[in-house]
């Protein structure tokens, strides 16, 4: 019993001992500065009672002084007498935060405020554990930050730097740490640049962090307390209003930095100059100060640029020079030429130009072998970058275009005297049809002004003649000459001349001829031809002097339509079956060309106006095709002529009974390499084959077995021929068998379920059903369709088409028209008892047997289980004895 209760003791006591009061303060000690706002925290855990706690505030001079009671937070009348007017004045509060937290609060610390602060709790607890009370200590310093900021200029030029220096001092008495912060007032709100402090590390404004990484900002420490930041390379972006911020701060137990001061004091206002304001150009010639240079052909042109700017040294320079307002070179601020004198296709027409830095803030450009195409306005565009980033960087910062001028205008004039000439364009050979040639000649005439070594060149258009109802042509290029003598060629005629066709020639230093072998309609219209006169430079470059076009020669012939004629003629007539059939066709042409090819197609239609087909054809390259390759060796289409064809078919049968002609295509091409264009199509007379064959005529019945059969079983369909007139020997016949399928009546859609050619070659075609079939001959003109185990699927029409051959007397096989059957339909039926009176046999079955195991195994429980104890009679005196119980 003793144990018991000793256990029961023991485990009340560490239940008891888990769940004590814990009180704690904010960790100390306090450095607070004289003056300054300061706030002591208190919290209790782990207690019972009702959720919100109440706090005591006591405070003693020394750690084990009498204690002053200061505020708290169930009492009202708490307060000690002395500290009663600064907690009616608020300078002493408490403040509840949760239900177990409160803050101590005094709105300005004094010097007497130093001690030992103690929170303590009221116990709410059935059992006293844990701490009720937490000090803390609180020391007092006085106030000796001190912030001196010097007044920054008040007006920067744009790319040069900032320098903002402010003297942050405190005594050194009490272990605090300063910071320094750099700010900009831009309007109301002001924004962090860098601070640093108080651990020695460096923090940056978001706005001034990529520029502070770029060396765009520099911290530079002087002496004790002087600190200096460096805006290097300022832009109009960063004139505002400076202000310099010191802060003292303390670093208490537990790690924690808390600002204990801070003074803030506005250095000045600083304005940013742009440079654009004090950014000058000036363009002058390398002669004199004029505002215009008048130059001869093939002299070098100077033109200097000069930029003025109070930080010139800080700018970085992208020159251009323009002429006419158009770019023609430039230098970017990393020193890199770019030449725009080949933008517009003009650099064969300007003068070669270079630009070069001579000095600071001095462009030279030259111009050598200036022309007529060099003489214009001239002026220089300048645009001033400053970098990003700070001078460390090495020129890899960001660039800022800070401004961008235009020079004086330098006007430009070449005085050159162009050489002069008289053109003369006319037709020395005129084509009268097309395909014929023609040679046009440019006359130069009355030269006068060639300087020595001057050469001529040449260009020839072209304006085709305008469509009906249609705009006219825009010109088209069709060759030149240039001063070098080079032959240059539009795309469209670039072949024709590749090829020769088309020639371009000088045939004399005046002269000038372009001539067309064979002419295409296309070549009619308008004809033009421009020269143009070359000279050397003084650099020995050849330039163009002066151009003259002649005027306008249009060329044109009577363009006949092109005709096609094609007359057939029967060569052999097959006058029976198994003849030879040979036919010509002759082809009579007009305005149509030389280089002509020919496409034959030989096309029969049994009747007239029935169904037109192609038997073979010839390609203009004789290229042969044939339509029906089974007959391929029966068929021979030849040319025999220039424009005449003959088409022979041997073994006529009586399915090529009918009309035959020829369909042709005239074809023509300029040369051997080019493709065949088409000229003209005509068709022939039609010629016939007809004869009489008294061969066998055929009819065709077909009949079934039975038109409804079970599923499983075989059904059979018997295609019969009769065979009318002249009867030949069984050997003599041959026939080609198919059978077709629809599930519909009177459907159209057919399948083709097998077939038999005349060869005996069997061919099945793919089913979706599970049953076989197979075509058998019983006779000589009797075929058996067997589909085996017929499913639903087979139920349907079917009929049979047949195609008879007979051999001919020479031996040749002659094939017979088509025949078709009527149609029959199978019905597969669906067998309902035979599907049923096996499990309907088997259930009854197996019922029956389960009845009678039922009686025979309840007969055995009967018999083994159930069974009546004989009676056995009791002894007299036993009976006795109960009767007298």
């Amino acid at each position: 019993m003793d144990l018991g209760f000793l256990a029961l003791a023991f485990g009340l006591l560490f239940i008891g001992g888990c769940s004590a009061r814990v009180v704690t303060v904010s960790p100390g000690p306090l450095i607070r500065v004289e003056g300054q706002p300061v706030s002591i925290r208190c919290d209790v855990n782990d207690y019972e009672g009702p959720s919100e706690q109440d706090f005591e505030w006591e405070m003693s001079r020394d750690a084990k002084g009498p204690k002053i009671k200061m505020v708290s937070t169930f009492d009202s009348s708490f307060s000690d007498p002395s500290l009663s007017k600064r907690v009616a004045s608020g300078d002493i509060s408490v403040v509840r935060l949760q239900d177990n937290e409160a803050e101590l609060k005094i709105a300005e610390v004094k010097s007497q405020d130093s001690g030992f602060y103690l929170c303590r709790t009221t116990s709410t607890d059935s059992v006293i554990s844990g701490n009720y009370e937490a000090q803390v200590q609180l020391k007092v310093i006085p106030k000796t930050l001190k912030v001196s900021p010097q007044t920054p200029p008040p007006v920067v030029l744009e790319g040069n730097d900032l320098t903002l220096s402010c003297n942050v001092t405190r005594e050194l008495n009490y272990p605090t740490y300063l910071s320094i912060t750099w700010l900009v007032k831009k309007g109301t709100a002001s924004e962090e640049i860098l601070t640093f402090g108080p651990q020695g590390d460096v923090v940056t404004g978001s706005k001034f962090t990529r520029r502070y990484l770029d060396g765009g900002l520099r911290l530079v420490p002087g002496r004790i307390g002087l600190f200096e930041l460096v805006i290097s390379r300022v832009t109009t972006s960063d004139q505002g209003t400076y202000e310099c911020n010191g802060t003292e701060w303390t670093h208490e137990s537990g790690g924690k930095w808390t600002k204990i001061v801070e003074i803030t004091k506005e250095m000045g206002t600083v304005t940013v100059t742009p440079t654009g304001h004090f950014l000058n150009v000036k363009a002058s010639s390398s002669s004199s100060s004029s505002p215009s240079v008048l130059l001869s052909p093939g002299n070098m042109l100077t033109l200097f640029c000069y930029v003025f700017a109070d930080n010139l040294p800080v700018l970085s320079l992208e020159m251009t020079w323009l002429a006419d307002g158009r770019e023609i070179i430039t230098m970017d601020h990393s020193g890199l030429v770019i030449s725009n004198t080949s933008s517009n296709g003009a650099q064969e027409k300007r003068g070669q130009a270079t630009l070069e830095r001579t000095g600071g803030g001095e462009y030279r450009l030259g111009v050598r072998g200036v022309s007529g195409e060099d003489g214009g306005i001239y002026t220089c565009r300048v645009r001033a970058f400053i970098e990003k980033g700070g001078r460390s960087t090495g020129g890899g910062g960001r660039w800022h275009l800070a401004a961008e001028k235009m020079s004086n205008p330098v006007t430009v004039k070449v005085s050159e005297t162009k050489p002069n000439f008289t053109l003369t364009l006319e037709a020395s050979m005129k084509p009268q049809k097309t395909g014929e040639p023609i040679e046009l000649s440019c006359d130069v005439t009355n030269v006068s002004q060639l300087p020595p070594g001057g050469i001529l060149g040449v260009s020839w258009e072209h304006i085709s003649l305008p469509d009906e109802g249609t705009n006219a042509h825009s010109s088209k290029l069709i060759g030149s000459l240039d001063g070098y003598g080079n032959l240059l060629s539009d795309s469209a005629y670039k072949d024709r001349l590749d090829s020769g066709v088309l020639g371009l020639s000088r045939v004399s230093p005046n002269t000038f001829k372009l001539r067309f072998l064979r002419t295409q309609k296309i070549d009619m219209g308008q004809y033009g031809c421009t020269v143009s006169a070359w000279t050397v430079s003084s650099q020995g470059d050849v330039v163009k002097a002066a151009e003259y076009k002649s005027s306008p020669l249009t060329v044109r012939w009577d363009t006949k339509s092109p005709t096609l004629n094609v007359a057939a003629k029967t060569i052999r007539k097959a006058s029976v079956g198994g003849a030879t059939f040979e036919m010509s066709c002759t082809v009579v042409t007009e305005n149509i060309g030389d280089w002509i090819g020919f496409a034959v197609n030989i096309q029969s239609e049994e009747k007239l106006g029935e169904t037109v087909k192609t038997i073979m054809s010839l390609s203009p390259d004789n290229v042969v095709q044939h339509s029906n390759p089974e007959r391929s060796d029966n068929l021979v289409l030849s040319k025999t002529g220039a424009a005449e064809f003959q088409f022979r078919l041997a073994g006529v049968q009586l399915s090529d009974k009918g009309y035959y002609w020829c369909n042709v295509t005239a074809f023509t091409k300029q040369q051997a390499e080019q493709s065949w264009t088409v000229a003209a199509r005509s068709e022939s007379n039609k010629v016939s084959i007809d004869f009489k064959e008294n061969g066998p005529s055929f009819s065709i019945t077909i009949r079934s077995d039975a038109s409804s059969v079970y599923p499983w079983e075989t059904a059979k369909m018997e295609c019969f021929l009769t065979v009318s007139g002249s009867s030949p020997k069984s050997e003599d016949l041959a026939y080609d068998v198919s059978w077709f399928f629809t599930r519909l009546r009177g459907g159209q859609t057919m399948s083709q379920v097998a077939s038999l050619d005349r060869f005996g070659l069997v061919r099945k075609m793919n089913r979706n059903s599970s049953s076989d079939v197979s075509i058998e001959r019983k006779d000589k003109n009797t075929y058996l369709l067997n589909i085996f185990g017929t499913q639903d699927s087979d139920s349907g029409e079917y009929h049979c088409v047949v195609t008879p051959w007979y051999r001919l007397a020479t031996g040749d096989w002659s094939q017979t028209r088509e025949l078709t059957s009527s149609r029959v339909f199978l019905s597969v039926k669906f067998a309902v008892w035979d599907s049923l009176k096996l499990p309907l046999l088997y259930g009854a079955s197996a019922s029956l047997g389960v009845g009678i195991f039922s009686l025979v195994l309840g007969l055995i429980c009967a018999q083994c289980c159930c069974r009546n104890t004989a009676h056995t009679p009791r002894s007299r005196n036993k009976l006795m004895d109960l009767e007298m119980d």
